[in-house]
C-alpha cells in the first residue's frame, strides 16, 4: 500500500511540474529545488564515445537503448515501480556501461528525472567510464550514516549520479543495513526522481547484490554473448526471481550485430 501511495504521489508531482512549465515563468519554477541544487559536472563527448556511452543523444547508436527504455518505462508505469537493479551473472558483462546508456536514454525523456546509484562497491567503474576525476565517494557517505548531497551530482537537467572513486572490501553488511535503506529512502523523498537505477555487483560473485535486492522493485540482468553460459544465466535468473521481479535479460557484446549494442529480451 505504501508503494502504491508513493507511486500516486509521484504521478501527481509529475503532473504539477508539467502544469508549472506551461505557465508564464514556469521554467524558472521547475528549475529550482533540491534536484537543481545538485552540482552539475561537464562531460567530454569524445571520452563517452570511446567508452561506448552512446545514448546521450538520439540516433542509430542509441536505438537499442531507447527500445530498452520504452519497454522499461511501460513496465514501471504499469506496476507503479521506480527502482531498478541492474546486475549480471559475473564480471565483465558490461552491466555498468548498459546502466549508463539506459540512464542517459531515460533522461532524454521530457519530465523524467533519473538517479543512477553505483552500488557495485567492490569494483566501481562508472567514474572511469564517464572520464571524471575520482572525486565522489557515495559508498563512503552511506557508511558514514550522514547524507551529503555533494556526493550526488547532475550530468544534465534530468540525470543525477552517485558514484564511487575507490573500492570497498566487504560492502554486503552496509548494503543490508536498515540505515542504508533509510538513507536511500530519504534521498528519494528529497530529490523525487522518477526512476532510480542501481548498478549492482554481479550476482554469482558475492552476496552484495542479494543484500540489497529487497529495496528494489525489479531487476534487469545483463549477459555477455559468447561469454556468459546458459547455466550462469539460469542460476542468476533463479536467484533474482526469489527476491524481486525480473524484467528480462539484456544480451550484450553480441558480435553478430552490425554495431556492438545490447538487445533486451523480456522473459
Amino acid at each position: 500500500m505504501e508503494r502504491i501511495q508513493s507511486a500516486l504521489a509521484k504521478a501527481r508531482a509529475a503532473r504539477d511540474r508539467k502544469m508549472q512549465a506551461s505557465k508564464p515563468g514556469g521554467q524558472s519554477a521547475v528549475e529550482s529545488g533540491p534536484w537543481y541544487d545538485l552540482a552539475e559536472i561537464p562531460l567530454n563527448p569524445k571520452v563517452l564515445e570511446r567508452n561506448r556511452v552512446v545514448a546521450m543523444h538520439p540516433g542509430q547508436a542509441a536505438a537499442s537503448f531507447d527500445l530498452m527504455r520504452t519497454n522499461l518505462i511501460r513496465a514501471l508505469r504499469s506496476n507503479g515501480w521506480s527502482r531498478v537493479a541492474i546486475t549480471s551473472p559475473t564480471q565483465g558483462c558490461g552491466k555498468s556501461t548498459v546502466a549508463l546508456n539506459l540512464a542517459f536514454s531515460l533522461a532524454r525523456m521530457a519530465d523524467t528525472r533519473v538517479l543512477l546509484l553505483e552500488l557495485d562497491m567492490r569494483h566501481p567503474t562508472l567514474q572511469g567510464i564517464l572520464g571524471l576525476e575520482p572525486s565522489q565517494n557515495f559508498a563512503g557517505m552511506l557508511a558514514s550514516g550522514t547524507i551529503d548531497y555533494s556526493q550526488i551530482r547532475r550530468l544534465g537537467p534530468n540525470l543525477a549520479v552517485g558514484l564511487n572513486s575507490k573500492p570497498m572490501d566487504s560492502p554486503a553488511e552496509l548494503l543490508s543495513a536498515t540505515r542504508t535503506a533509510d538513507m536511500v529512502d530519504e534521498i528519494e523523498a528529497k530529490l523525487q526522481p522518477d526512476v532510480i537505477l542501481f548498478d549492482m555487483s554481479p550476482m554469482l560473485s558475492n552476496d552484495d547484490a542479494i543484500s540489497f535486492l529487497d529495496q528494489v522493485d525489479c531487476a534487469l540482468m545483463v549477459a555477455a554473448a559468447d561469454e556468459t553460459t546458459s547455466t550462469e544465466v539460469d542460476k542468476c535468473g533463479k536467484d533474482l526471481g526469489k527476491r524481486t521481479q525480473v524484467l528480462g535479460v539484456v544480451l550484450n557484446k553480441c558480435r553478430f550485430m552490425e554495431q556492438e549494442e545490447p538487445h533486451a529480451y523480456p522473459e
